[in-house]
């Protein structure tokens, strides 16, 4: 079950197919997948900014506003949850309730190429949230820093890599009640831990220890600086760290899934 995964274009119609899909519930599934993340950019940016004012992303870096600061991060914690809610309920839906993945592979289709399929679906998806919830951020005056076009692919990227992480869950889920476990203990912790509501130079020196290799702390560190019009510093680390991830996450999901298969 661990060998290089058999992969080619034949990934490409399982993709279309959940995005034809997708389609005819296209409104209702972005509403509901930006009315959380503008709730809580809303509640604390707007009602908890105007108690904090300013704060300074890193320890004596400038200050910039507290709505500037939530912003930056929650783009990131959409781009997560998007895709993590894909690659669990909705692929846990096709492959285990619906048997869609079964019905597919009666074609000459392997369950390799169906797993990239909804490893990219589920980071396309959350491309069309984030890019709707940008969209607000602009139209609210946030920022309008030019680097903003960078964050699309870091943010694909973001997808990308939390999809894998979260088929890893869903090859091993008996029922929809096992992916609280992935929220609560993994996704949940994380957000408090990677810099989303306040710098991160608040935690303990053990903690930030730990925060400074999650796939959302350097998400976030790619993403915030080009809200502020600035560059990210060690970029080519943060993208190693997400890179690495990804393969390692993929690579997993697809050993646990060809095993589920074959059980």
């Amino acid at each position: 079950m661990w060998q290089f995964p058999q992969v080619s274009m034949r990934f490409w119609p399982v993709f279309l197919r959940n995005l034809l899909v997708w389609r005819k519930l296209a409104i209702p599934s972005l509403v509901g997948n930006i009315a959380e993340p503008l709730m809580w950019l809303v509640a604390f940016g707007y009602g908890m900014g105007a108690l904090v004012g300013e704060v300074a992303p890193t320890a004596g870096g400038i200050k910039v506003p507290y709505i500037l600061f939530l912003a930056s991060g929650s783009i990131c914690m959409s781009a997560m949850q998007a895709a993590s809610f894909e690659a669990l309920y909705s692929a846990f839906s096709r492959m285990h309730v619906q048997k869609t993945w079964d019905g597919i592979m009666n074609a000459p289709v392997n369950l390799d190429n169906i797993l990239l399929a909804e490893m990219l679906w589920a980071a396309f998806k959350s491309l069309f949230t984030v890019t709707a919830i940008m969209g607000v951020m602009l139209a609210l005056g946030i920022s309008h820093s030019p680097k903003l076009l960078l964050a699309w692919p870091i943010l694909l990227g973001v997808g990308i890599t939390f999809s894998c992480i979260a088929l890893i869950f869903n090859a091993l889920a008996k029922g929809y009640d096992f992916f609280t476990y992935y929220f609560t203990l993994f996704l949940t912790p994380m957000m408090f831990l990677s810099g989303i509501f306040f710098p991160r130079d608040q935690l303990p020196a053990f903690v930030k220890n730990i925060s400074d290799w999650l796939p959302l702390t350097n998400a976030v560190e790619l993403v915030r600086p080009l809200f502020m019009d600035q560059w990210p510093a060690n970029p080519w680390l943060h993208i190693a760290v997400l890179a690495i991830y990804a393969v390692l996450g993929f690579w997993l999901a697809l050993a646990l899934t060809r095993r589920r298969f074959k059980a």
